[in-house]
């Protein structure tokens, strides 16, 4: 028996040394306040959205939450100002999937709120089908519909300066890829394809969300905006709702042991958004609320500029 209880805190041991050593990761240090700044937070209503927009409240923010699904953000919103105090914390509809939501989105906001100061793009799917406009979900989503929504609010985070672009890419950007031709077809979805076609369409786009983030740097090199992407860690949230039964089940025990939970999955979008002197390295990567070199194609000025030209035709603003 002694034997036995000795194997067991020899594990446990173990877990929590691996768990807050490599898991549990570095925590934002800033304690700046954001009394009468705005925020808009897109995928806000559960995971480490949720985490972020609770954390920007309780600072002092007026916060956006920009969600697709009304109920469960209204829901958020309640928890929200509750926890925090705050009774700035609104929803606006905001379908990531929709070319027009977006666009209706950025209008609404543009006529109701005089101010942005941090445009946070965390928003996420991993699955199968199409966007309303025909695109892979994933692409569509992750990137398409971030490059338009920051597009259509550039100006006013430029009048509003200094104000920064958060967008959250992955680890997984390593392994993505920018194949124009597929990426502009509106036949480069995933369905009922195999969970591989699914991890590959969203590593691309999560290359797209690194690439993104450079040229905006390079195109608003000299202004008041800057802008940072990041691995926000391995986190456990709904991003995997999409997938099997089967594939949710042999997750959900690994997730609960070793992934981050939403709060601390926030830790290096808030380190983007807030940490003082950051302005030098906008353009750059982050994990674990420190800078970290991306994979060589995401350092590709040439594939980076390719790519804002094929958005810029995909979502119509050329």
């Amino acid at each position: 028996m002694s034997a036995l209880l000795c194997l067991v805190a020899g594990a446990l041991c173990f877990y929590v040394i691996v768990y807050y050593g490599v898991f549990r990761g570095a925590r934002c240090s800033s304690s700046v306040k954001l009394n009468g700044k705005t925020a808009i937070v897109t995928g806000s209503n559960t995971g480490i959205g949720k985490a972020v927009a609770l954390d920007l409240a309780k600072r002092g923010a007026r916060v956006i939450l920009a969600c697709r699904n009304r109920d469960k953000a209204e829901a958020a919103a309640f928890d929200i100002r509750r926890e925090s105090g705050n009774n700035q914390v609104v929803f606006m509809q905001l379908d990531l999937a929709s070319f027009k939501s977006v666009r209706s989105f950025a209008e609404t906001f543009l006529k109701t709120e005089p101010r942005l100061d941090v445009l946070i793009n965390n928003a996420g799917v991993m699955g199968p089908g199409h966007t309303e406009d025909g695109f892979g979900m994933a692409f569509g989503v992750n990137h398409l519909g971030h490059f338009l929504l920051t597009n259509l609010l550039l100006e006013q985070l430029q009048q509003c300066g200094p104000s920064r672009v958060v967008t959250v890419a992955a680890l997984l950007h390593r392994f993505g890829s920018a194949h124009f031709p597929l990426m502009a077809s509106k036949n480069d979805s995933v369905s009922a394809q195999s969970t591989w076609h699914n991890l590959q369409a969203y590593c691309n786009s999560k290359l797209c969300n690194v690439l993104f983030t450079r040229e905006l740097a390079n195109r608003l090199e000299g202004t008041s905006v800057t802008c940072y992407s990041l691995h926000p860690g391995v986190v456990y949230t709904e991003l995997g709702r999409s997938m099997s039964l089967w594939q949710q089940l042999l997750l959900k025990p690994l997730a609960k042991l070793f992934f981050l939970d939403p709060e601390g999955g926030s830790q290096t979008i808030l380190h983007c958004a807030l940490q003082e002197g950051l302005e030098p390295l906008s353009g750059r990567y982050f994990s674990n609320c420190a800078l970290q070199e991306v994979g060589a194609k995401g350092r590709d000025d040439a594939l980076a500029k390719k790519l804002w030209e094929v958005s810029e035709r995909l979502t119509r603003l050329s």
